[in-house]
Order: C-alpha cells, then structure tokens, then sequence
C-alpha cells in the first residue's frame, strides 16, 4: 500500500493527470505520433528514442539474469522492450496504476510477463531488499519528481556493489536571468527545478558518475518530430481532443522547442555506479 501522505497536493495532481494520459495515449493517433517521434508504441511520456533505449541497454550490461529495476516506468517504455531485447528480468515501478496495467498487458501481448513483475510503489520507497538489482533505468523521471534526492538515495540502497543506473533527465541549464529561468520552467516537466546539479546530487548519494552525455541535440530533434507529427495528424487529433485542446497542444511543443533552440533546457544521459567504500555514507542516507 503507498503512503500517500507523502505526496504533495500536486503530486498528487499529477498521478491522477498521468493515469489520464496514459489511458488516452492509447488511441491509435497517439500511438502513431509516437512511433514517428520515439520509434515506438507503448503509449509512454519520456523522450526516450529506440537507439537511445538501446544505448541504456549497452550501458547497462542487460542480458539473461540479471535483473532490472525500471523507475517510473509508465505504459512500460522503455522497460518492456530492453527486457525483450535483452532476455533480463525487470520490475517496473511507478504510482500510476493505469500507466502499470497498460504495462502489464503490453508485456503479456509481447510474450515476457514472466520476465516482468508490476510494482505499484513510490518511487522514494520501494519494497524491495537492498542490494536486489544489477541495474537501474528511468526515462525523464527526476524531473518530474519533487524528492530527487530522496529517489536516489533509494537507488543507491536498491543496486549491487558492481552494478549500474542509467537515467536521461531535463534540466534548466545554468547561468539563466531570471526571467529567462522562468521561461525555462514553463517549458520544462512540473518539477524540472533541482536545488543542485545531478552530478552533485548523486555524490552526496554515494554514487560514482560515469559519464554525463548532453543529449539534447536529440531532445530538440525528437521535440520537432513531436510538432510535425501533431500537424501531419491534425484532424485525427481534433477529433480525439477538440480543436481548442490541440491548438494548446500545438502551442506547448512550439514553445518547448524554442526554449531548447535558444538554451534554456538540456537534457543528459547519465550512467552511475555505487561508489566505492561508501558503506557509512549510505547508511546514513538511510537513518
């Protein structure tokens, strides 16, 4: 059972209008904007392309046995499908209920639900063991979630002594004005603000980065398939959401794009692993 005590008013807000859009994202005209702009189907919300799931898979060093756990994993993307490719067992996580049911039947129309097991869980509170994972993933998650430090503190005590995370995630980028900060974070998921960097926040809990690849390159490229694909589908789309709730819809991606165009928002691949002789730090991130 999740303690939703935790949760903030607009958490919550946002968990009820996540089990919505994955819910709507399941009609075909989504499906296809997706397949155009990710080069999948699953309904998700990360902007986590097919080569870029494959790249995490790499990283990850996902094969047969070993076992992944995929934080906020939505409608299952991109967690049902590194299974599939890699033969690994995964557990998907996340608060949305409706996003995991679509999950759960994607992996069973696939042919993996025994390499797949649902948890409906807080993403700062797993029930898992420590130390039961070989590699975590999340797609554009921490900058949705308020508790970034809290998550990845929980990572920490999740992943095995030689085992990986690998997590793409937008960011303000530094040195903003004021206003164009703001500009940023109207543009940006509900909780893109951090009070530190993510390199910082994972030293201070007890991980080691590998690498930080700016991938926003990508991140714009894949913003404007989002706003061609939307037009190309335009009166699929006023069917599915009305002509009002599309123009806003078209507006937002417009927005977003030049706000990546003119460098207010990044977007990093990050890969991490525990850091070494951290056994104290870790259990005083835990007290």
């Amino acid at each position: 059972m999740i303690d939703t005590s935790k949760l903030s008013p607009e958490e919550l807000a946002k968990r009820e209008r996540f089990d919505a859009g994955y819910i709507s994202g399941q009609a075909p005209v989504f499906l296809s904007i997706e397949r155009s702009v990710c080069g999948c189907d699953y309904g998700g919300n990360s902007w986590t392309t097919r080569a870029e799931a494959d790249e995490m898979v790499s990283h990850l060093n996902l094969v047969r046995g070993r076992r992944l756990i995929v934080i906020g994993a939505g409608a299952g993307w991109p967690g049902i499908y590194m299974t599939h490719v890699s033969g690994c067992d995964t557990v998907l996580t996340d608060l949305s209920s409706a996003g995991l049911g679509i999950a759960e039947e994607r992996a069973r129309k696939d042919g993996i639900s025994k390499k797949v097991t649902i948890a409906h869980a807080d993403a700062a509170a797993l029930p898992f063991s420590s130390g039961s994972f070989d590699a975590i993933c999340h797609s554009d998650t921490l900058c949705c979630l308020r508790r970034k430090r809290a998550v990845l503190t929980e990572c920490r005590r999740l992943i095995r002594q030689n085992g990986r995370m690998v997590f793409a995630v937008i960011c303000i980028a530094p040195g903003l004005s004021p206003r164009d900060h703001e500009r940023a974070i109207a543009n940006g998921p509900e909780f893109v603000e951090s009070d530190t960097d993510y390199d910082m926040l994972l030293k201070q809990t007890a991980w080691s980065v590998i690498q930080n690849e700016d991938v926003t390159p990508g991140f714009a490229a894949s913003c404007r398939r989002q706003l061609e694909a939307d037009n190309i589908n335009r009166d699929e789309l006023e069917v599915q959401i009305g002509c009002q709730e599309l123009e806003l819809r078209l507006a937002k991606w417009q927005s977003k794009l030049n706000a990546i165009k003119d460098g207010l928002l990044v977007r990093n691949l990050l890969i991490a692993q525990p850091e070494m002789g951290s056994t104290k730090k870790l259990m005083s991130l835990n007290q």
